[in-house]
């Protein structure tokens, strides 16, 4: 990589606390309003009837009222980060924290526990009536494990290579029942002798058990959004609801109410056994909010890390073109809108996927990057691709995705790409603190900007500014390309929701785009909500 700065970037850092107290005057308004979760997963229903819920991205525990749907923060960052959440017979809260691999647990009196750690992927918990706790490792890691509750003593491997067990329940026999979400099925798990048998299979994606308190039990398809009730000894399955995709898990409470959360509408949903019905008790429009982009139509393209979504900046009614598991959908993290083409990239599922943008149709996912934090398509059919964690711009032959090539290498936290009006292309570094115009040919960087407090999302205004999100100072502020010279537009924005330890501190990449009007848009990676900036 070769890097040049030019003396008006040299300069910024001398004038970079003057330039800062300069401001323009914006005011916000809400184009997508917040909403109340950073997608949502697993759930109980306490002794007392407290409907909790659990998000692992949003690193809480929450309270759901199942009235009113209200919600509250039950145990917050950093521990708070729960896939799932189980109360034991003695009152005992605990769940899992999946990205830490860890397990956690709160006692009556207030104490806070950890159960296990060291074991990323900890997905599922279960109690037995007798107070024995276990849980699984799925995505991460695929094993079984009995848990002291008391925290004194480490997990006991009971067996692994299972295929995902996920979301399980202890029946009236003992024995234990999940599904296996690599292999379809719904089993039986004897955990004293190790033991699996095969209960129910014709699956497309089973998520998760649970039983009513006369014996059935109810299973969720979260590929198919469907939700059954199974005869454990036959394994027919009978489909009793049909929601939208996504579903991740259920629970039923002493009158047998049931109640299941989705991942891409940050919904918790209460259904109806007899009828089907489904009442939604709270959701959200957008269930992450990642990066953003505006196509020359006016269309606001979101990255919501469930779905890929467009937003109406007019009425911010939100649509989709996708979401997980209903479609081939990975996690998206980041978007961009160029010559026809849209790009989502999936930062944690190493994925690009491409969809033709005037029809909204798939172009096909490709996966084997490292952590893609922007895709941007080029006028030759190429692809270009930041890897945030390699410090690399990676250029990917449109015709073989397994042609790829580095074109520049030693950035500093490579995240977003933008194409200038003019063509040219300009990229930022997060961690290094400055954007730069890139030559695709040579590899070549000019600096414009430095000293930038975690630049991620940035567009091209219509004046020829840089409009950025500047995360690390929670403002958003404009670069004169000329000279290089930074102003604050606003500050003091919902914006650099903190990631946790291991992550890529990009983690939920803030969007900023520019509409043909001068009006800024960004995502809130914090009330999961987006906003635009109007000059006064």
């Amino acid at each position: 990589m070769k890097i040049v700065r030019t003396a008006a970037a040299l300069a910024v850092a001398f004038s970079f606390a003057a330039a800062c107290s300069e401001s323009e005057s914006y005011t916000q308004e809400t184009v997508v309003a917040p909403s109340p979760f950073h997608g949502i997963h697993g759930l109980t229903i306490t002794a007392d009837g407290r409907l909790l819920a659990g998000s692992v991205v949003g690193r809480a525990l929450y309270e759901v009222n199942r009235d009113t749907g209200e919600t509250s923060i039950v145990e917050g960052p950093p521990e708070g980060m729960a896939d799932d959440v189980e109360q034991g017979p003695d009152g005992t809260i605990a769940w899992t924290a999946f990205l830490d691999g860890k397990v956690f647990a709160r006692k009556l009196d207030g104490r806070l526990l950890t159960l296990a750690e060291g074991l990323p992927g900890m997905n599922s918990l279960a109690w037995t009536d007798d107070g024995r706790l276990f849980a699984t490792q799925v995505f991460l890691g695929d094993a079984l494990y009995e848990l002291d509750p008391s925290g004194t003593n480490p997990p006991r491997k009971i067996m692994e290579g299972m295929g995902g067990l996920n979301g399980f329940d202890f029946g009236q026999d003992g024995k234990l029942y999940g599904p296996l979400w690599f292999k379809k099925q719904v089993v039986r798990v004897d955990v004293e002798a190790a033991t699996i048998e095969v209960v129910a299979t014709g699956f497309e994606v089973p998520a998760a058990v649970n039983f009513d308190s006369k014996g059935n039990l109810y299973a969720v398809d979260t590929a198919a959004g469907h939700v059954y009730r199974i005869d454990v000894a036959s394994g027919e399955k009978t489909l009793i609801s049909e929601v939208a995709p996504a579903i991740d898990n259920l629970a039923l409470d002493a009158d047998d109410n049931l109640y299941i959360t989705n991942m891409a509408d940050n919904a918790v949903i209460a259904i109806d056994t007899e009828t089907g019905e489904a009442r939604t008790i709270v959701s959200g429009a957008l269930a992450v909010a990642g990066d953003i982009e505006m196509s020359d139509t006016g269309a606001l393209y979101v990255a919501d890390l469930f779905a890929a979504r467009m937003a109406d900046p007019a009425t911010g009614d939100v649509t989709e073109l996708g979401r997980v598991f209903a479609s081939d959908i990975d996690y998206p993290l980041s978007v961009s809108v160029a010559n026809g083409r849209i790009a989502f990239a999936a930062l944690t599922a190493g994925a690009v996927h491409l969809f033709d943008e005037e029809s909204g149709v798939s172009l096909g996912i490709h996966h084997g990057f490292t952590t893609p934090a922007e895709a941007l398509a080029m006028s030759d059919g190429s692809v270009l691709v930041t890897e945030y964690t390699r410090g690399a711009i990676v250029r990917v032959d449109g015709d073989d995705w397994s042609n790829r090539t580095d074109i520049a290498t030693g950035l500093s936290g490579p995240a977003m790409m933008k194409l200038g009006l003019d063509g040219s292309l300009y990229v930022g570094e997060r961690t290094g603190g400055r954007i730069s115009r890139l030559n695709p040919e040579s590899g070549e960087l000019t600096v414009i900007a430095q000293g930038l407090a975690e630049p991620e999302g940035f567009d091209i205004a219509p004046d020829g500014r840089i409009i950025v999100a500047e995360v690390g100072a929670k403002r958003i502020s404009a670069i004169d390309m000329a000279d290089g010279k930074t102003k604050v537009l606003k500050s003091g924005l919902p914006i650099g929701f903190e990631a946790p330890d291991g992550a890529p501190d990009l983690y939920i990449p803030t969007g900023v785009a520019v509409a043909a009007n001068g009006d800024i848009y960004y995502s809130s990676d914090i009330d999961v909500a987006i906003y635009r900036l109007k000059k006064n």
